[in-house]
């Protein structure tokens, strides 16, 4: 399963993101794709010196057993459920016009339904929350005068558990909250307005998160994660400005590897629509998507969620 933001908002509110991932671990009939939280947002392109302290929350429920392009026999899958609530406090600041950082830190609760207990063939739940893995990322936005490009440069630490388990061992190291990994992430973006048209801003994003130190014979699969969208900045509702926000997102993961993983059943391509919208009161704003795919290839059996939800508050100063 894999296992991650925001990143700048300017007063017009944008959303489209400079983070990369919670770290994905596809693992025994699992795919969470949390990566994807990190990207497409559009309340995030950094304007200028200052700072932005952000509180996130992204939810998904695994709950479909998926094999190949479609829907498959959920007996098929020891796995049943991933259930997920994860909760980020974020701070993100401009040094000047061209170098940043952000800092994310996140919380998740997980539950998580499988085959197994005493007997190996029955059905138990598990419940439990942690401290998940710590982003810390530089942000370089100077290739021009309205900084409209930009990179991002970091790692994600291994600050997560992975080692949470029942007397059992029913939680594999792809469910676990924590990768155990120390990950380099690198990421890029760019947008523009369309000039034909009054109030609309393209823009595209991309975030690779690459495992480089792994521990106790597992390592997640690289991931890459990349969105393209459109968002329109001209309604006002008093001091409100509302932003509507169309996105493609996609996402590539490479299979896990290691004695403790299980390869045949992890990696996957996926593309997915988001609708989204924020609503701007600067200081404050509020953004919110739904994610849907509308195509996945999942190696193996794993559980795949039919939707995902992101909401983001944040406070500008």
């Amino acid at each position: 399963m894999t296992n991650t933001k925001a990143v700048f908002s300017n007063a017009l509110g944008l959303v489209s993101a400079l983070a990369v991932a919670v770290v994905p671990s596809v693992g025994w009939a699992c795919a969470c794709g949390c990566g994807v939280f990190d990207v497409g947002t559009s309340s995030m392109f950094p304007e200028g010196q200052g700072g932005m302290v952000f509180l996130e929350y992204d939810y998904q429920d695994q709950s479909h057993n998926w094999h190949g392009t479609s829907s498959a026999p959920d007996a098929n899958n020891d796995d049943k459920e991933i259930r997920t609530h994860f909760v980020t406090l974020g701070l993100q600041y401009m040094f000047d016009r061209s170098w940043g950082i952000q800092v994310e830190v996140p919380y998740d609760e997980r539950y998580f339904k499988t085959t197994g207990g005493a007997s190996g063939s029955d059905i138990v739940g598990q419940n439990w929350a942690s401290l998940g893995d710590i982003r810390v990322q530089g942000i370089y936005t100077g290739f021009s005068e309205d900084l409209s490009s930009g990179l991002t440069f970091g790692f994600k630490l291994p600050t997560g558990s992975y080692t949470h388990n029942d007397a059992f061992g029913d939680i594999d190291r792809d469910t676990e909250l924590g990768t155990g990994s120390t990950d380099i992430l690198l990421g890029g973006f760019h947008r523009q307005e369309l000039r034909s048209t009054d109030g609309f801003t393209w823009f595209t994003q991309a975030e690779l998160d690459l495992p480089v130190a792994t521990r106790e014979e597992y390592r997640p699969g690289i991931e890459l994660d990349a969105a393209a969208g459109i968002y329109y900045k001209g309604w006002s509702v008093g001091r409100t400005k509302i932003s509507p926000v169309a996105q493609v997102i996609g996402s590539e993961r490479t299979s896990d590897g290691g004695a403790n993983a299980d390869k045949p059943n992890t990696g996957y391509q996926r593309i997915m629509l988001s609708p989204g919208v924020e609503f701007d009161m600067h200081p404050v704003s509020v953004y919110a998507d739904v994610e849907v795919p509308v195509f996945q290839d999942f190696r193996g059996n794993q559980v795949a969620a039919p939707w995902l939800l992101k909401v983001v508050m944040s406070y500008h100063f």
